[in-house]
């Protein structure tokens, strides 16, 4: 009787803990975490304060936080910007065309009177507007020499999230992976989605055609408008031609040189310009000052 009593009593404490972990697993407390709402530009939103009624004495005050917190509902009334395009919902604020600017953290404050006073209660809300791109810009040389590391580059920075990339070769895209590539001519390229750029190891004559970059995100897509890049051999008959007659032409102006002083035409200038200053340095004696002052009479 004594052990069946024990095992009762063990019985009976198991199932206690199992019924007190359960019930502390299924009613624990969490911390509150601030709702994030998500909206496209350009389209509608709604804030809303977790709050299910609002009384004749609430009193009911809508922020907008940030470096200074400005007003968005306060004393019964829209303010700034969102007069003229918001709602108001009971608690909540329905936004009407949505953009960029309205991104942030928004705060609601109920006040109610109480036994105690003033009860305050907040609640937190943080909107996300996500933005299509824009029309990238985009970087393709007119040309380039066959055999060199070219670059093209593409970039938007008005997308929200940030978009990945996709270049197009003759209205053809290439693909990031280039065993899956079969259209393109040439397997030295690199794509890279998330910077936007198209890299060339060694660039070939087949790599010649018209460049354009799309950039998307969840929101849309934008593409700039496409540029040729000509792809050339290198000219080395023609740079070999180019350097042969201006050796010539340096050696021709050295022999002038060379055959002008063996004539004595530099000597013959020197000595004439010392004869001038010679006689310019002479001066001039009585009888040829009188016979000057003769001839003037």
């Amino acid at each position: 009787m004594a052990r069946r009593s024990r095992h009762r009593l063990l019985l009976l404490l198991l199932r206690y803990l199992v019924v007190v972990l359960g019930c502390h697993k299924a009613y624990g407390l969490s911390a509150p975490q601030d709702q994030v709402i998500t909206a496209i530009e350009y389209q509608e939103v709604i804030l809303k304060c977790k709050y299910p009624k609002k009384t004749m004495d609430s009193r009911l005050e809508w922020k907008k936080l940030g470096p200074s917190v400005s007003f968005v509902y306060y004393q019964q009334a829209l303010r700034g910007e969102f007069k003229d395009r918001a709602q108001m919902l009971d608690f909540s604020i329905r936004i009407k065309n949505v953009t960029r600017n309205d991104a942030g953290k928004y705060r609601c404050e109920v006040s109610t009177p109480s036994d105690q006073g003033q009860s305050l209660e907040e609640d937190t809300v943080t909107l996300e507007v996500l933005v299509a791109p824009g029309v990238p810009s985009c970087e393709v040389p007119n040309s380039a020499v066959s055999g060199s590391t070219v670059e093209l580059r593409c970039q938007d920075k008005e997308g929200n999230p940030a978009p990945e990339y996709t270049w197009f070769k003759d209205g053809s895209r290439l693909l990031e992976n280039l065993k899956l590539d079969a259209q393109s001519g040439n397997s030295s390229y690199t794509v890279n989605t998330k910077s936007g750029t198209l890299q060339f190891n060694a660039v070939s004559k087949l790599d010649s055609g018209e460049y354009y970059c799309e950039a998307h995100n969840s929101v849309g897509y934008r593409r700039c408008p496409g540029k040729r890049m000509q792809v050339d051999d290198l000219n080395l008959s023609g740079i070999i031609a180019t350097v042969v007659a201006v050796a010539l032409v340096i050696s021709l102006c050295g022999l002038g040189v060379c055959y002008a002083q063996r004539k004595g035409y530099f000597s013959k200038k020197t000595s004439f310009q010392k004869g001038s200053s010679a006689t310019k340095a002479t001066p001039m004696s009585e009888n040829d000052f009188k016979h000057s002052k003769s001839f003037i009479i």
